[in-house]
């Protein structure tokens, strides 16, 4: 299930969402879990979380988890 992060305009909270492809098409409308506003707006994270076929998760941090570049780092 794709993980959608959010930020709210009124306490600056971020915070992530579990939704189903259909159900961000029909028009999710998250509250902030902080302050209960509605008034919140998608953020375009910097992880990427990857599911294999197995059903393992990788998080890649920003730069691909290559702090500092040192050997074994892609790009």
């Amino acid at each position: 299930m794709p993980t959608y992060e959010y930020r709210c305009d009124d306490c600056d909270h971020i915070f992530e969402v579990f939704a189903t492809f259909k159900q961000k098409a029909a028009g999710l409308q998250p509250e902030c879990p902080r302050c209960r506003s509605k008034r919140v707006r998608q953020a375009f994270g910097s992880l990427m979380i990857i599911r294999d076929s197995t059903g393992g998760v990788s998080v890649v941090p920003p730069g691909g988890g290559c702090a500092g570049g040192g050997a074994g780092c892609c790009g």
